[in-house]
């Protein structure tokens, strides 16, 4: 008689998982990586309520985690990944690897600064959106989301996303600047946005930088080209949803992520992934 093994299911712990749980998952498989404030921003009341949970998370096997310092203010913090019963629920969220293997493979990204402040613009927004609510982020792509999907365009934005609020919807791109690449460069990443409002949306590109000199030299930059779509600028020290975008060639105050010019582009094959505003009239 055959030998007889305990089984255990793997999805036992699937009934702990709440609905913000499972989002935060979702963001994982899409995204890769999120810091513990990040995650508090995005969806807790506190980071002390965060960690209680994610502690949770953790035992459960829905999220992994690693300690990562480089300076003294990242001292002990913890980067969350995709857990066991995570990969479960999203079994294509990237390249078939082992839970330590997807883990090791994030902590040695070249890129992971880049990478997590990409996600925290983002999370910034979410987190403003869980306490106001009339704001929405109803669309965050990843990098390799946002360039698969406008291939044809050959656009490779850091991340795109769609924000409603004050009863405006924009759609953005975003270019997360750490300082690391000539203004050449930075400028050069604009035909490929050109190329895409011939058939596709006509969103504003926001260049986020770290400091002011870097934006005002880059503002001068862009004030000498010929645009067909609308470029603002941004520093990192200023929450995104708020009035600090400066709209390339208008004069003026800063305006709201809401109040910069945005258009979804026609109907047609040309634009495929078009959105379609549920509150437009």
């Amino acid at each position: 008689m055959p030998a007889t093994y305990p089984r255990t299911d793997p999805l036992i712990h699937l009934r702990h998982l709440t609905e913000r749980d499972r989002l935060l998952l979702a963001w994982l498989a899409d995204h890769q990586t999120l810091t513990t404030r990040q995650i508090a921003a995005a969806l807790f009341p506190s980071i002390r309520a965060a960690q209680k949970r994610l502690t949770l998370l953790y035992r459960i096997g829905a999220v992994d985690r690693f300690s990562f310092a480089r300076t003294p203010a990242d001292s002990g913090g913890l980067r969350y990944t995709l857990g066991p019963l995570g990969d479960l629920l999203h079994p294509h969220s990237g390249p078939r690897r082992t839970i330590l293997q997807r883990r090791i493979a994030v902590a040695r990204n070249p890129m992971l600064d880049h990478l997590l402040g990409v996600n925290g613009f983002f999370t910034d927004l979410a987190g403003y959106a869980r306490t106001h609510p009339a704001a929405s982020l109803l669309r965050w792509w990843s990098e390799p989301r946002a360039t698969a999907l406008f291939a044809l365009a050959g656009i490779r934005p850091d991340g795109h996303g769609i924000w409603r609020h004050h009863g405006q919807t924009v759609g953005f791109f975003l270019e997360h600047d750490r300082g690391t690449e000539n203004h050449r460069t930075l400028l050069g990443k604009l035909p490929a946005y050109q190329r895409l409002v011939v058939t596709g949306p006509r969103y504003p590109v926001l260049f986020h930088l770290p400091s002011i000199d870097r934006e005002v030299r880059l503002q001068h930059n862009l004030a000498e080209l010929s645009l067909g779509f609308p470029v603002a600028t941004g520093v990192h020290a200023h929450h995104p949803a708020e009035a600090v975008w400066a709209l390339v060639g208008r004069r003026g105050p800063r305006l709201r992520l809401d109040e910069l010019p945005s258009d979804h582009g026609p109907h047609g094959v040309g634009n495929p992934h078009r959105y379609t505003d549920p509150h437009a009239a």
